[in-house]
């Protein structure tokens, strides 16, 4: 087993190495440049067509409103990596580490926009009659069959790593932290979010969604208020934490405390890898959720959906690094979800460690929901509709299992299949940034905006 080990963490080591991260963030810069800085330009659109989507468009294919689907990311999305993840990157990397996780947000963005697009143009309906897509469905619908490996390759690396990374791991989380903040034994959580889960998902697509509308927003507004209580306390030294950002952004870290020093090449890379384990924005994922949304163009969910990557990162993210640095507990040793932890009761104490613990709870339960739903459009596009029930069942019963095990091995395997499924689908988003492109230009012009501000598809065809 030690070898075993061994060998996938060399693999893991390479994979999530600076040439992935690399190409991540080139396949978002590419996209943004392509696109003339639209998603940054049009953030303002975005916000304003997330808020018109609660309702769904009129006569339009999908099974829920948009904002439900984007809530359904969301659930996937804002996770524990906005809290532990968030953490390990600035105990190991330094407050400049919080500088690479915002420019993996804005390149991330066009990145979402384009995956998201790409989901609903080349979507298709099943033998239920809903509608489905995602990277795999526009590598089989846009590059031909001669790319279908590369979509089956994606539904693969999908359908396994949902059971670790958006299965196991999350309810291994939620048991960890009701044992050692509530007393609540591993079997309890265990059994209590199985039979959560198995209600929720026997319900499908349609019930996923109800549930993240009003879960989602619930605990990232709560969030987002408890954070701003705690910047409220310490509001002296915000910008003395945004000073701390910056400079370490483009210089080394110096020893302090507990914390060890960090080179700029550390800063840049755990800011990087923890902004896109927390957004997925590369990854492909909001687009098969985003895809079952009711909207009445393709851009039009690509605007909504890289609202995601901003919430997510600019917003929930960025609430996490100010409380850790301004309370100082950033340079004290600890490292993960006990770091944000102890940033928290030390603003708030007697209720921050209380409250973070209910915040993981409830972000990791949700990404079990939205992660659900992802693996199994993975497998339907394998092996077809017929293997949603037993899919929903077996997914379920992960829940307890994860609950209960230790899971050092399964993260790290599942964490190596999360940069598997992302090479497929930037390889698309680059071949497929023609189409992002003209459906751009298209939906702009429908608004009465210049081509120019979108740039010329002359001769571009799907």
């Amino acid at each position: 087993m030690e070898q075993l080990t061994a060998v996938v963490t060399a693999i893991n080591d390479f994979v999530w190495g600076p040439p992935m991260l690399v190409l991540i963030l080139g396949t978002g810069l590419f996209l943004q440049l392509r696109l003339k800085l639209m998603p940054i330009r049009r953030i303002g659109t975005g916000f304003r067509m997330v808020w018109r989507g609660r309702r769904a468009a009129d006569g339009a294919a999908g099974e829920i409103s948009p904002y439900a689907a984007l809530m359904t990311a969301l659930a996937a999305t804002v996770g524990i990596g906005n809290i532990a993840g968030v953490a390990t990157a600035i105990a190991i990397g330094g407050p400049g580490a919080m500088f690479w996780m915002w420019m993996t947000a804005l390149v991330g963005m066009a990145t979402k926009y384009a995956e998201v697009l790409l989901a609903v143009h080349f979507r298709e309906t099943d033998d239920h009659g809903e509608q489905v897509g995602g990277p795999m469905y526009a590598i089989k619908n846009g590059l031909g069959r001669h790319w279908r490996w590369l979509g089956a390759a994606f539904a693969i690396f999908g359908g396994l790593a949902g059971f670790g990374i958006g299965n196991m791991v999350q309810s291994n989380s939620i048991a960890e932290v009701m044992q050692s903040s509530f007393g609540v034994s591993r079997w309890a959580s265990g059994l209590v979010m199985t039979v959560l889960t198995g209600f929720v998902l026997l319900g499908g697509v349609k019930r996923i969604g109800a549930v993240a509308e009003k879960l989602v927003p619930f605990m990232c507004v709560g969030y987002v208020v408890v954070a701003l209580t705690v910047l409220g306390l310490y509001a002296e030294q915000i910008p003395a934490a945004f000073a701390l950002i910056f400079h370490h952004a483009f210089n080394p870290t110096a020893a302090t405390g507990g914390f060890a020093g960090a080179a700029v090449m550390m800063a840049m890379r755990y800011g990087v890898a923890r902004g896109i384990f927390s957004n997925e924005a590369g990854l492909g994922t909001a687009g098969i959720a985003q895809a079952a949304g009711r909207s009445r163009h393709a851009a039009e969910s690509g605007l909504i959906g890289m609202m995601g990557t901003f919430i997510d990162t600019l917003i929930v993210c960025t609430m996490t690094g100010l409380v850790l640095i301004v309370t100082g507990a950033w340079s004290s040793g600890l490292k993960g979800a006990v770091l944000s932890s102890s940033a928290f009761e030390t603003a708030l104490p007697g209720f921050g460690a209380s409250f973070l613990a209910v915040a993981i709870v409830v972000f990791a339960y949700t990404t079990i929901l939205g992660w659900a739903y992802y693996g199994e459009k993975c497998w339907e596009y394998l092996v077809g509709t017929s293997v949603e029930k037993p899919y929903r069942l077996v997914w379920t019963g992960f829940v307890l299992v994860g609950a209960v095990t230790q899971l050092d091995f399964v993260w790290l395997v599942a964490d190596t299949l999360n940069a598997f499924m992302a090479f497929p689908n930037l390889v698309s988003l680059v071949l497929l940034s023609p189409v992002v492109k003209r459906v751009t230009q298209d939906y702009f012009e429908r608004q009465g905006v210049p081509a120019r501000f979108v740039g010329g598809t002359a001769g571009i065809t799907r």
